[in-house]
């Protein structure tokens, strides 16, 4: 079966879709959002051995060039993802769909579904398709929580089995998604009406930052995509917050109470029903 870089897997997550589910955080993005939360996920290890020295557990060795993690010894502290300069994280796992669905199986039936979250989870369709295989006939639910980058309507086989993507659309102009990201958003607004059209659009999600993000054009753009589905669609707006940045974005504030409800106000002006402000 196909591998991909596993950073964590949460057993128990009440934020990442509908009920009480597992989440399975995949290491690698090709973006690199200056307000990313968990930058630590950008981009795979390149055992410069940074870390290793710093570990206060010895959790972190080196072997033929390569960093080595002893998960035994590991005290959780994050002292390596702190120091590491690489936006990377030694303890990722290669794993196979099997491997994650038996540590999802022991959370059963405790759970209602599995989420898919990231880095940046659709850069790994095959393993994806793999491991919602398994999943489904054990009556969980499936989804994704994706940038948007890649386009889902060239994997057919993974919609099949998706119940649904929760979809972050970091801005809209072309520009400022750009200086957001450093990358393109074109397929971000083809996925959003493609995924609208298949029903397998669980959730739009904008992270609201002024100055940054161009929430209030998001905010339009998506309902005008969205046309008469908008009332149906279930927008989140969620207000940045410092936690887990790094750079520049870190020393940002947090929009206003007030500046939060100007938006949500703007959402319902534009025809959306289901807005959740976070």
């Amino acid at each position: 079966m196909t591998k991909a870089p596993v950073n964590k897997i949460i057993p128990f997550s009440t934020v990442d879709g509908p009920g009480s589910r597992t989440s399975v955080f995949l290491q690698g993005c090709n973006l690199a959002c200056g307000y990313c939360h968990n930058p630590e996920t950008q981009r795979l290890c390149n055992s410069c051995g940074a870390c290793v020295s710093k570990c206060p557990a010895g959790a972190l060795s080196l072997r033929d060039n390569r960093v080595f993690w002893d998960n035994a010894n590991c005290v959780s502290c994050d002292t390596c993802i702190a120091v590491c300069p690489n936006r990377a994280s030694p303890k990722v796992r290669e794993m196979d769909a099997r491997q994650v669905m038996a540590e999802v199986e022991k959370n059963i039936p405790f759970i209602r579904g599995v989420t898919v979250s990231g880095g940046e989870c659709s850069l790994y369709p095959q393993f994806l398709t793999e491991f919602f295989t398994l999943a489904r006939p054990r009556g969980l639910s499936c989804l994704l929580d994706s940038n948007g980058t890649v386009s889902f309507s060239a994997f057919p086989e993974l919609m099949k089995l998706c119940d649904g993507v929760m979809l972050d659309v970091k801005a809209w102009s072309a520009q400022t998604f750009q200086s957001l990201t450093g990358g393109d958003n074109a397929v971000v607004k083809e996925n959003l009406r493609h995924l609208s059209a298949i029903g397998k659009l669980e959730e739009v999600r904008i992270v609201c930052l002024d100055e940054k993000v161009d929430a209030e054009a998001a905010i339009r753009g998506i309902a005008q995509t969205l046309g008469s589905e908008s009332p149906g669609a279930r927008l989140v707006l969620i207000s940045f917050r410092p936690f887990g940045v790094k750079g520049d974005f870190s020393s940002l504030l947090s929009p206003s109470s007030q500046r939060m409800r100007e938006l949500r106000e703007l959402a319902a002006a534009a025809g959306f029903r289901r807005i959740i402000v976070k």
